[in-house]
């Protein structure tokens, strides 16, 4: 004796339904599927009345045509919460029902507040970021009008003090430090020029020469004093490490050319001081807000003060007094 079960009750429905021809027509039976065409509009799909769920886009659409009543229809978060089950699953409980409402009205309130707060986030930054481009407009404004006419008048006022610690705007940041350092050296451009052909000539030199990098042949000795003036070729060296996170200062940058003519070009206007490591954060900076050859009038200068000329030196008396 043969015993056979039917687990899937409703296959066994539906082919009762379906009569002789049910083999057939089973690839035809509506059922619940979220993507894609379905075959006939099935009642168990259409929304209830009173729920206050308005049509699908899909459906508002083909309504016009004739041929091609329903398409392709891709079911939201909403569709799956708020549409009945199929007639081959267990209907929603009321309880399950409203709990499954409640849960997507949560979770569409929770979005919404997430965006309004970063609506605020970002209307707040962009305030802050219109106040301070205001504050440096009308600082700008201050020292073009005031205070640069009149340097030597207004350079140790209250006012232009408080707009120094405030933060120079980089419009006019240049010249306030063009101003502020002097040129008490009387460094000219062309001065500059003859310093930078010197120090590509002794890189030159050095690259066909058959010296070794040994502490002999970079300092040779004249006289008592080494000639530091070779310590040029070892600019390369330093100015990878400058400022590395903005990436203009290493090689294939746009500014690696400029600051290792302005640091080899110092080497061989100073050969006694030569080139110490840190120079290049202080020439960068320059490099930053001004030309290249009033970039180099103000590095010379500003090293030339007893304080920076101690540390570059190395000489521990003098450093001892400048602390």
């Amino acid at each position: 004796m043969r015993l056979t079960i039917n687990v899937f009750t409703w296959k066994s429905r539906d082919a009762q339904n379906g009569g002789a021809s049910s083999t057939g027509s089973s690839a035809l039976t509506p059922g619940w599927k979220l993507f894609g065409k379905t075959a006939s509009k099935p009642a168990d799909l259409e929304p209830e009345v009173g729920l206050g769920i308005p049509d699908s886009p899909a459906s508002i659409r083909s309504s016009g045509s004739g041929s091609k009543k329903y398409e392709d229809v891709v079911a939201s978060s909403s569709a799956l919460i708020l549409h009945n089950r199929p007639s081959n699953l267990p209907a929603k409980s009321q309880d399950e029902e409203l709990k499954h409402r409640l849960e997507y009205q949560g979770m569409v309130e929770a979005a919404r507040k997430k965006e309004m707060k970063e609506v605020k986030i970002r209307k707040k930054q962009l305030q802050q970021q219109l106040k301070l481009e205001e504050q440096l407009a009308n600082a700008a404004r201050v020292w073009n009008n005031e205070i640069l006419p009149k340097w030597d008048l207004m350079r140790n006022s209250r006012k232009a003090r408080d707009l120094w610690w405030s933060g120079i705007p980089p419009s006019v940041r240049g010249k306030v430090w063009k101003l502020a350092i002097g040129n008490d050296l009387n460094i000219t451009h062309q001065l500059y020029d003859i310093c930078v052909a010197r120090a590509q000539e002794r890189l030159r030199a050095a690259e066909n020469s058959s010296c070794v990098d040994t502490p002999d042949c970079m300092f040779p000795e004249s006289g008592d004093n080494p000639d530091k003036e070779a310590s040029v070729e070892l600019i390369q060296l330093d100015i990878s490490r400058t400022f590395p996170h903005l990436c203009i200062f290493q090689k294939g940058g746009p500014y690696y050319d400029i600051l290792h003519c302005l640091l080899g070009a110092y080497v061989c206007y100073r050969p006694d001081v030569g080139y110490v490591q840190g120079m290049s954060f202080i020439a960068a900076v320059l490099i930053l807000n001004m030309e290249a050859a009033d970039a180099f009038v103000c590095f010379a200068n500003l090293l030339n003060r007893p304080c920076h000329m101690a540390f570059f030196h190395l000489n521990q008396p003098m450093v001892s007094l400048a602390l």
